[in-house]
């Protein structure tokens, strides 16, 4: 099954920037179909895959970074952009 979801993800702190990088770099290492832009992160990929990586990360960022708040919509199909 083929998983489409809308990131955001708000690190609590005054420096926010390279947290921020620091998760979408990760997300685009793992091998899924990643989008940044100045708001959220479009990831797609199978259903297991983008579940697995996104555990991962959000675990990874509150080690990384502390207190942090990830805003997400999921939508089952594949909803990337058309070129």
């Amino acid at each position: 099954m083929y998983l489409s979801v809308e990131l955001s993800f708000y690190p609590m702190t005054e420096n926010f920037k390279p947290p921020i990088k620091d998760v979408v770099d990760r997300l685009k290492k793992s091998g899924l179909e990643v989008y940044a832009d100045r708001i959220s992160s479009e990831v797609f990929g199978e259903y297991d895959q983008v579940m697995r990586v996104l555990s991962d990360t959000m675990k990874w960022s509150f080690e990384q970074y502390g207190e942090a708040v990830f805003v997400a919509k999921f939508i089952n199909g594949d909803r990337r952009p058309e070129e």
